[in-house]
């Protein structure tokens, strides 16, 4: 069910509350033909989602301050926030699927919930939900590799050899079959990434052509999973750059 929002509670009701569940805020009026349209459809899409995201309503002739706060020029204006500001926004009366795809973009789907689950079972079940999605299929032959289950780990990424993650867990399977980097894959699954970086790096520079084509992706998989912002991502960058000049 919606709750009525004010200026008096809108700071603890959606700002602070969409901190832990996105809050989906309803500006409109008593005498808004398009609002009343709307309602209906709003109210369906959050009972659909039961704790996922919470609907707020906020009557603007009650509450001018807020729409001026938040630029409401036109109603009905629907306005998502999470993490305390707008992510997201819309104006008019919306079809219904437009306004359910409008509540998808906010709250994870079935697919997303089992990756953050992170087992195995949550994962292959995941990547039936959704094939398509390669960290998905990175994170299950993670999985499978914990287990020494190599075979399996690369049919979860032989389809997205597109993503960086994927086309390095395949290309270590094969140097792996071929006898090439054992020891450096070993020490990152020992948690050790900047040895295997730099073990990686040592053996690409006496390696055939096809064998320095799957250590560079074995490289740059690594790397991938790298904060943008950490500094060993471009301090190993330069280092893969130098090696393959």
């Amino acid at each position: 069910m919606p709750i009525d929002v004010t200026e008096a509670t809108f700071q603890a009701e959606v700002v602070e509350r969409s901190r832990e569940v996105p809050v989906v805020v309803d500006f409109w009026a008593d005498w808004c033909g398009p609002c009343k349209a709307l309602s209906p459809a709003l109210e369906k899409a959050e009972a659909a989602r039961p704790g996922k995201v919470v609907l707020a309503k906020v009557d603007v002739d009650s509450n001018q301050n807020l729409g001026a706060q938040f630029q409401v020029q036109g109603i009905p204006a629907v306005k998502a926030f999470r993490d305390g500001a707008v992510v997201d926004e819309f104006v008019g009366a919306l079809p219904p699927a437009k306004v359910e795809a409008f509540f998808d973009g906010l709250v994870p789907s079935r697919a997303d919930e089992l990756l953050a689950s992170g087992d195995e079972l949550s994962l292959r079940e995941a990547a039936e939900l959704e094939p398509a999605r390669a960290d998905i299929a990175v994170a299950l032959a993670k999985a499978r590799l914990a287990r020494g289950a190599e075979a399996e780990a690369l049919e979860a990424v032989e389809s997205h050899e597109g993503d960086f993650g994927a086309a390095g867990i395949a290309a270590r399977i094969r140097l792996v079959e071929a006898g090439v980097a054992v020891d450096a894959f070993a020490a990152l699954d020992r948690g050790e990434r900047e040895g295997a970086l730099d073990r990686l790096l040592e053996i690409l520079g006496g390696a055939d052509d096809s064998t320095r084509d799957d250590l560079r992706r074995a490289i740059v998989g690594i790397l991938s999973d790298l904060d943008p912002a950490d500094p060993t991502g471009r301090t190993y960058r330069r280092k893969l750059s130098a090696a393959l000049d």
